[in-house]
């Protein structure tokens, strides 16, 4: 997507730094407006479509942890909105739990322009690429009412949740979406460790090989995928994960 064609929210307490951050974005070339609180979050959405949110975790009254989990609640409009959380927290267990309610990103202030460009830059690229399927084989755009059907399931990928055979509706966090994606279009075939730290980004946050294992248990276990030798996520000792199911696009309906 291109800068003068995306349009971002930003949403902070601080005028100050909302008019800073929209100075900068319209130096850029993108579009903005900005919000002090839920309220003006929820009325901007209302009036006019985003690309991307730039929330602030600490505010007074509603928080944009809470707020985050209004905009991710499965089968809202906006639900599919990227966000990256500004945010004065320097706990890494802060920002996991960020991430894992539907962040897509985060960023520690005081920040440099560049970074908040570069992150914005790079995920309105990752949200074009979940939009489209990351190149899934026959992928292309057939309408709101599609869907990846794999393994007995369907993801909804507008809405970023799963669909089960009896039609039940299972959401995801942020990362388990992305993981899912990734696994989605490599059907049947190995995708290394390095590949789902590089896709999630996951290395800004410092954390382990061990955070993929947790990010894969709990997608299966949304998937109910668990036990001795899970059959739709396999483990390939020593190179990563497989898709072991077939992928193609279906409806919703």
């Amino acid at each position: 997507m291109e800068a003068e064609q995306a349009r971002i929210l930003i949403v902070d307490d601080d005028r100050e730094l909302r008019e800073l951050i929209a100075e900068t974005l319209s130096e850029y070339g993108y579009y903005s407006q900005a919000a002090k609180n839920g309220a003006e979050l929820f009325a901007a959405l209302e009036r006019e479509p985003f690309d991307l949110i730039l929330l602030d975790i600490m505010m007074p009254g509603e928080d944009g942890l809470s707020l985050c989990r209004r905009l991710r609640a499965p089968g809202t409009p906006h639900c599919a909105v990227p966000i990256i959380f500004l945010t004065a927290l320097k706990d890494i267990t802060d920002k996991v739990v960020g991430l894992e309610i539907g962040g897509d990103d985060y960023l520690c202030k005081p920040f440099h322009a560049r970074e908040l460009i570069a992150r914005i830059r790079a995920l309105l690229r990752r949200s074009s690429l979940s939009g489209e399927a990351r190149g899934i084989e026959n992928g292309g755009t057939e309408g709101v009412d599609s869907a990846l059907l794999f393994g007995g399931w369907k993801l909804n990928v507008m809405a970023r949740h799963l669909i089960d055979e009896e039609g039940v509706v299972v959401p995801l966090s942020a990362a388990e979406f992305r993981l899912l994606m990734l696994l989605l279009s490599h059907p049947q075939q190995v995708v290394t460790r390095d590949m789902i730290m590089d896709y999630l980004a996951e290395r800004s946050l410092n954390i382990y090989d061990r955070s993929i294992d947790a990010q894969v248990s709990r997608l299966r276990t949304k998937l109910r995928d668990k036990g001795a030798n899970p059959g739709l996520i396999r483990t390939m000792r020593g190179d990563g994960y497989m898709l072991a199911s077939p992928v193609r696009r279906g409806s919703l309906l």
